[in-house]
C-alpha cells in the first residue's frame, strides 16, 4: 500500500509542477498578446471586459485540466 501511495504522491508532485509552469506560461502569453487590448477594454467597456475575463479563466481551466489529466494518465501507465 505504501508503494502505491508513493507513486501517487510522485505523480501528483509532477503534475503540480507541470501545471504551475503551464499556468505561468499562459499568464505571460495572455499578458503579452492581449494585455494592451484588455487594458483598453477594461477602461472603456467594463461589462464586456468582465465577460472576456471570465471566458479566459474558463478556457484556461478547461485546457489545463485536459493537459494535466492526459499527463496524469501517461504517468500512471508509465509507472506500471
Amino acid at each position: 500500500m505504501k508503494k502505491e501511495a508513493a507513486k501517487n504522491l510522485r505523480a501528483f508532485a509532477i503534475e503540480l509542477a507541470v501545471y504551475a509552469v503551464l499556468v505561468t506560461c499562459y499568464f505571460f502569453l495572455v499578458l503579452h498578446l492581449l494585455g494592451e487590448w484588455l487594458y483598453h477594454l477594461e477602461a472603456r467597456h467594463r461589462y464586456t471586459y468582465a465577460v472576456v475575463a471570465i471566458l479566459l479563466i474558463a478556457v484556461q481551466a478547461v485546457a489545463l485540466d485536459a493537459v494535466t489529466t492526459l499527463l496524469f494518465r501517461f504517468l500512471r501507465r508509465r509507472g506500471r
